[in-house]
């Protein structure tokens, strides 16, 4: 199916209308007036692009101002932008990969922080026994912030159970938890609180921020090490009128934010629980597990998420909520989900 103007909560095809929950707009940004408003004048002020090197002689203030506000909201010490999500987690891994004897996962995790040789966390839903053992080592755990099928954040508590002789680095990818979890959207990484070296975040600014562009976060020590990486200084930044606009639209996105909770707070006072879907009243995912309703919704004229990960792997089908979406939009969804619900 191909549109022709951005998929927002309404889509056109074949010269009919479909109520539209798909994409990854999940703060509605990209249509927002204010928000293109903002971005207009910065491409204005900043240009369409900045092709340089971040280290090259002329600095732009726009970093400054990005970079301190995605800090604040984030709540590390430090961050730096770059030019996508996938950029920011390929520059972690390169940094880690030199100081870390054992690469963890946990869960199914994104690309981005995918690396070769990384051993699961969990062997037969036991913690793996390497972690356990008795050897003092550097090593890292690679997680998503909000792991895929699922709508609550990852649990983390087995963090306590690795003992103190391994040095643990946390790397989280929030691309699906900042702006949305918490609050304000601050995401994940304030709320760890357990006893290990360090944590990063990694995330793409291109989903609830709706600006393309990526972030790492963590404390000044480690985002001083990114930058002297020669990916990182051989590179083009984010986009300078990108940047500024984080900082200039932060009252944006904390009306946003509080217009999608609002969303999804009513559809959890009107959606019938059941098994065929998966819904967390705190995040904007709508999990199916019945390809029948997703034909079902396609013939009610609503079009959702559907894609594989991998050419292999069966459709992942899921709803997505934004702050764009309306209260009639929302009834009818939930009217849909509930009459096929019944059946069961």
């Amino acid at each position: 199916m191909k549109v022709e103007k951005f998929p927002d909560r309404v889509i056109e095809i074949d010269q009919e209308q479909y109520l539209y929950f798909g994409g990854t707009a999940y703060l509605g940004l990209p249509t927002n007036t204010a928000f293109q408003d903002l971005v207009i004048q910065n491409i204005l002020k900043w240009g369409t692009t900045y092709g340089s090197s971040r280290t090259a002689n002329i600095q732009l203030t726009a970093y400054d101002a990005g970079e301190t506000f995605l800090a604040s909201h984030i709540g590390s010490e430090s961050t730096v932008t770059v030019s996508s999500g996938m950029l920011a987690g390929k520059l972690v891994l390169e940094k880690l990969k030199k100081e870390t004897a054992v690469f963890y996962h946990l869960n199914e995790i994104h690309s981005a922080i995918q690396i070769e040789n990384s051993l699961p966390v969990f062997i037969n839903e036991k913690l793996n026994n390497r972690l356990l053992d008795s050897k003092p080592e550097k090593i890292t755990i690679l997680t998503d912030g909000v792991p895929s099928f699922q709508t609550k954040a990852v649990d983390l508590s087995f963090l306590k159970e690795i003992p103190n002789h391994k040095e643990v680095t946390l790397v989280i990818d929030e691309s699906h938890s900042l702006g949305i979890v918490n609050k304000n959207g601050s995401g994940i990484y304030a709320a760890i609180s357990f006893p290990i070296k360090r944590k990063i975040l990694v995330s793409s600014l291109g989903k609830a921020f709706g600006l393309t562009g990526g972030v790492i976060a963590s404390d000044s020590e480690f985002i001083q090490q990114i930058k002297e990486i020669e990916t990182f200084t051989s590179s083009a930044g984010m986009n300078p009128a990108f940047v500024q606009t984080l900082s200039d639209a932060s009252e944006i996105y904390k009306i946003q934010h509080q217009k999608l909770l609002d969303n999804l707070s009513y559809i959890d006072s009107i959606l019938i629980k059941n098994s065929n879907v998966k819904f967390d009243k705190n995040y904007p995912l709508i999990y199916l597990l019945s390809n029948e309703l997703v034909e079902k919704l396609k013939q009610e004229k609503i079009i959702i998420a559907s894609f594989r990960y991998t050419k292999e792997a069966e459709p992942l089908n899921r709803i997505v909520i934004t702050a764009n979406h309306l209260k009639e939009d929302l009834d009818k969804l939930v009217t849909t989900l509930n009459d096929f619900n019944s059946r069961f």
